[in-house]
């Protein structure tokens, strides 16, 4: 199965990510927002940050979930490559990434992402999970 794949929006970025439950799926829409910015395969998983959220429902996690990673390369300036999520019934995230300072000397500069839409932010859950959410860039 593959991890996260990209569509087409106009002037936007839109992605799928794939996860055999919803944890995994939340992992690769993490690796998949940091494959726009940057080449995760370059981001070495040095340091690590920690967080907790509770939302409403499964789309409002994801958005808030994307938010948060946002906002910890924008505040911290750095890039994330490994993602460990644990999600409970009660919409409650715990979350661990990992990465390192942003080096634009040694990490390849793609594309900046200004912020996370709700614009068709999609959750499908069958034999596996779906994610689908589209950045502005």
């Amino acid at each position: 199965m593959k991890k996260f794949e990209y569509f087409e929006v106009t002037a936007d970025i839109g992605f799928k990510a794939y996860g055999k439950n919803l944890n995994e799926a939340f992992e690769n829409a993490g690796l998949a927002i940091f494959n726009i910015i940057s080449n995760t395969d370059d981001i070495d998983a040095t340091d690590e940050i920690s967080f907790e959220i509770t939302s409403e429902d499964k789309v409002s996690l994801l958005y808030d979930f994307l938010e948060e990673l946002l906002f910890y390369h924008e505040v911290e300036f750095m890039l994330f490559s490994e993602f460990h999520v644990e999600i409970d019934e009660g919409l409650h995230l715990k979350a661990t990434i990992r990465g390192e300072g942003i080096d634009w000397d040694k990490h390849e500069r793609k594309t900046e992402i200004k912020a996370i839409t709700f614009h068709k932010m999609n959750i499908k859950q069958n034999s596996h999970v779906e994610l689908q959410a589209i950045v502005d860039l």
